[in-house]
């Protein structure tokens, strides 16, 4: 932040701001929106595609943008921009095609959706910050692949808690301290939730009932640590992960297995701890000699210690990501080889054959981490495709679902990427 913020008043200050395209306006979208326009100098949203261009319109209203011009053409959005003005549509593929932006955010949380976004906006050589862990736990293995080979940066966003794990972890390891443990801090997780349970939940946050149910069912978080996972190498201790109930973060430095965490790390959470919802990062410390000065500084006896952040701030934080990516090449958190994690799809409720399955935050299944040798060794099918797959036979309660039991839906790009992600990293 320290330098991103001295480096965007130097833009300000040369009248040439960040120009940022978001698409998607839901209610992550307006705060990103709201955010950039009054309060974060050098950048400018100069455009939102969104399903409903008058939502997007709106978007531009709250953030205090009196005039947004619709546009139709590459060459009248290139035009509005040009003139400084704003522009919205309904249509995302002008945000990537467009030469006049520097960087877009994705906003939508639609795995399909974001997949199609992500392949177009890498082909024209966009910067690309993802709010979207489904996807990038899916396929983002391959996403940066197509990245490094464009010379762009393909990045989860800060503010999320993979960002700002990796924003930790990266602190860690610059005082001196060997990360060996990243994870959440975790309120609740109850596999069985659905968007019926989650609906009060829903409309108090201003989200979907299906985003809300996401969270409450160990999804989301799973989704999360595989992105931690696949950019740090970090493995799940077991399937799930071991999510131990601690009443402070700082219990976390006694409650994972140590040889685990020294041989090969791991991503994981704590479960009812304060401060929520954070993360943490547990470090470990190779020079015995500094463990005076941190006993001093009240951080335990050592040789591991717990490092926390109490909160994350999605909406307030995604711009910075994106002015990363523009002014030092530089992603907040993207995977560094080949799937070390994946989501594996389970059954939330006996489900019975020929039933289409509702997907992420539905009421048909969840989410579980899985070690990516593992889930494919089982040909486990991942969470992030399971949406619109039929059942070819009955599935109990709790059972992991598997490729050979679905009949996946027809031209679908996340499947085309998933099966070049395997081909591409070969046998583990």
């Amino acid at each position: 932040m320290i330098l991103v913020d001295s480096a965007l008043k130097r833009r300000q200050a040369e009248g040439r701001p960040v120009k940022v395209g978001l698409i998607g306006a839901g209610y992550m979208g307006q705060g990103i929106a709201k955010q950039i326009e009054a309060h974060m100098a050098g950048m400018q949203l100069v455009a939102i595609s969104n399903r409903t261009a008058n939502k997007a319109m709106k978007a531009y209203l709250d953030a205090g943008i009196a005039s947004s011009k619709r546009v139709a053409t590459v060459e009248q959005l290139n035009d509005a921009i040009r003139h400084a003005g704003y522009a919205v549509t309904d249509d995302p593929n002008l945000l990537c095609d467009s030469d006049a932006i520097d960087v877009l955010i994705e906003a939508t949380g639609d795995v399909e959706f974001s997949a199609n976004v992500a392949i177009r906006a890498i082909d024209n050589k966009k910067h690309l910050v993802l709010m979207n862990a489904e996807l990038d736990a899916t396929v983002g293995p391959l996403l940066k692949v197509y990245a490094d080979r464009a010379g762009v940066i393909v990045s989860n966003a800060d503010g999320d808690q993979p960002g700002v794990m990796m924003n930790l972890l990266r602190f860690v390891q610059g005082i001196g301290y060997r990360p060996v443990l990243a994870g959440n801090i975790k309120g609740l997780q109850d596999r069985y939730r659905t968007p019926e349970t989650q609906k009060k939940f829903a409309e108090i946050h201003h989200i979907t009932p299906k985003m809300a149910t996401s969270f409450a069912d160990g999804t989301k978080i799973s989704m999360e640590n595989a992105v931690v996972a696949n950019a740090t190498g970090f493995v799940v201790g077991k399937r799930g992960m071991y999510g131990p109930k601690c009443k402070h973060v700082n219990e976390a430095v006694n409650l994972f297995p140590a040889a685990i965490m020294l041989e090969k790390g791991l991503v994981d959470y704590v479960l009812g701890a304060e401060p929520g919802p954070g993360v943490f990062v547990i470090g470990y410390d190779e020079d015995h000699t500094r463990q005076l000065y941190m006993k001093y500084f009240k951080m335990g006896d050592g040789p591991f210690y717990v490092f926390y952040i109490p909160y994350h701030l999605p909406h307030l934080e995604a711009p910075l990501t994106a002015a990363r990516a523009v002014l030092f090449n530089d992603a907040a958190i993207a995977p560094i080889g080949r799937p070390v994690c994946e989501v594996v799809t389970v059954a939330k409720r006996t489900l019975k054959q020929g039933q289409h399955l509702d997907g992420i935050g539905g009421f048909d299944c969840y989410g579980v981490i899985e070690n990516a040798n593992i889930a494919r060794e089982e040909n486990a099918l991942p969470m992030g495709m399971s949406e619109g797959c039929i059942l070819v036979k009955d599935i109990a309660k709790d059972e992991t679902i598997h490729f050979s039991d679905v009949e996946l839906p027809e031209g679908r790009l996340i499947d085309k990427l998933w099966r070049e992600q395997e081909q591409y990293f070969g046998k583990r």
